[in-house]
């Protein structure tokens, strides 16, 4: 007989299930990880100036590391509505696999060690970034914000968009305008990202009770708002190569996949379909792996080239 969400719970509270070793890396979010991995990468790599390559991997890994400890902290949190939702039942705390004082505790002390790793090895600006980061994910997007407003995703959003800044901060210790345009533009991405998915999965957010904007607004005005962020971002990101921070081949193409994206929002807006918002959830992702990848390739070139 299956069990039910709440005998899940006592179990793991009860020390009746071991968590495995995969239990604990899914706790991370390693999906959600990777994309940190990659644009923070991308903002240390475009950065002016240079990081001993055994420092660029440290600095790497505390920052997907504190990426990782927020997710934690993030399912010690949510494990209430994680159990009654379909897309999150399976976590390790909900499925009673894990008590939830152990995701605490992983993620409380990662957050700490990714914090000082990162300060040690390349400078404190970084680290305080990092440090406001996962405060930022774990406090006030998933304490405060998530069930409280449907403007949640669009303020927590700032949460994800802090990798290149940090990866920019350890490189040269300061910020300017570069890191802040990379910052802005996983800031606007994020919003139509998300809603496309929460468009799919309303049930599981109204079972949940969690405001998300399709459950307090609608599908319509969630798809006018998806067109809306997709309109403001896809010129956004091709602003780098006005500014002499990328080549005039950079804006190119990341304005024709900006093009797309927009071309599928607006047919999101015609039909409404689950389909089409999955079409779209999926090409967001390719769409902000194209952008970082074209920033690190440019400057790959830059530097080929000598220029």
């Amino acid at each position: 007989m299956a069990l039910t969400s709440q005998q899940q719970l006592a179990g793991a509270a009860d020390g009746l299930f071991e968590p495995s070793v995969g239990h604990f890396w899914s706790l991370l979010k390693p999906r959600v990880m990777s994309l940190v991995v990659f644009t923070g990468f991308a903002g240390m790599y475009v950065a002016p100036g240079s990081l001993h390559p055994l420092l660029f991997a440290i600095a790497l890994f505390a920052i997907a590391a504190g990426a990782g400890a927020s997710g934690a902290i993030n399912q010690w949190y949510d494990r209430d509505i994680d159990a009654v939702m379909s897309r999150t039942k399976s976590r390790p705390i909900p499925a009673g696999f894990m008590a939830p004082a152990e995701a605490l505790t992983l993620g409380l002390v990662v957050s700490a060690l990714s914090v000082l790793l990162l300060g040690l090895a390349t400078n404190w600006l970084a680290a305080s970034l990092l440090a406001f980061t996962i405060f930022f994910y774990a406090v006030v997007y998933t304490v405060w914000l998530k069930r409280r407003t449907p403007q949640n995703i669009v303020i927590g959003g700032a949460a994800g968009a802090f990798p290149p800044m940090i990866g920019w901060t350890a490189v040269t210790g300061t910020l300017s305008i570069e890191p802040l345009l990379l910052f802005a533009i996983i800031f606007m991405w994020t919003p139509p990202h998300f809603w496309a998915l929460a468009l799919v999965k309303n049930e599981d957010y109204t079972r949940a009770k969690i405001p998300m904007l399709p459950v307090v607004s609608g599908a319509v005005e969630t798809r006018r708002q998806i067109v809306i962020y997709a309109v403001l971002m896809a010129p956004l990101a091709v602003v780098p190569s006005f500014i002499g921070m990328t080549s005039l081949a950079y804006g190119v193409v990341t304005g024709l996949a900006g093009a797309v994206f927009v071309g599928l929002s607006l047919k999101l807006w015609a039909n409404g379909s689950d389909k089409t918002a999955m079409q779209l959830f999926g090409y967001s992702i390719l769409y902000l792996f194209l952008v970082f990848l074209g920033l690190v390739i440019d400057r790959f070139a830059a530097a080929w080239v000598g220029v």
